[in-house]
């Protein structure tokens, strides 16, 4: 793995493909085992978590679906603090078990702004995936169910997280070098 630039950043190095996809499986071994004969409803939040989703929802064998949200907060290497649905849930919760799945959670906002509007669709359970959970930046009551891995409060990229829209696409997890 070699450090890659993007737009006018570099970003060295952090987590590998091998990592990542172990890590994967075991939570969706997790997710098998706490969902047998559930059928729960994944619930990917876009743009950054659809690699995560795709790559879990295949690594679990339990009867599942799988649907899209759009929500973002983020311009930049910084939160706008303001959280946007740009697409919104057609299915309906009422009594489903519910999965939301996540690229990152930092500070917790997008999440904590989003969680009453799940909850009043009534499911019958709501857990978080997440992907990344970054623990000194929590600054809402958010708690993941599975985590993928914690990282420091530092930007990352790749794996499905970008820069201003490029770098969903690496394998690795980066992250921002100092300059």
């Amino acid at each position: 793995m070699q450090t890659v630039r993007v737009h006018n950043k570099t970003f060295k190095p952090f987590i590998d493909a091998t990592t990542i996809a172990k890590r994967v499986q075991q939570i969706g071994h997790q997710i098998d085992q706490d969902y047998q004969s559930k059928r729960p409803l994944f619930l990917s939040v876009l743009n950054g978590s659809f690699v995560f989703a795709s790559d879990l929802f295949r690594s679990i064998t339990i009867e599942a679906e799988i649907s899209f949200i759009k929500l973002a907060s983020y311009k930049g290497t910084t939160s706008t603090g303001n959280v946007v649905t740009a697409i919104g849930l057609e299915e309906s919760l009422k009594d489903r078990h519910v999965i939301l799945l996540e690229d990152i959670i930092d500070t917790g906002k997008t999440i904590f702004s989003f969680l009453p509007e799940l909850l009043s669709r009534q499911p019958a359970s709501l857990r978080i995936a997440t992907f990344l959970s970054k623990p000194s930046a929590l600054k809402y009551d958010v708690k993941a169910d599975y985590i993928g891995f914690e990282v420091p409060n530092k930007f990352v990229l790749g794996y499905g997280l970008d820069y201003d829209g490029l770098g969903r696409n690496l394998p690795f997890l980066y992250e921002l070098t100092e300059e």
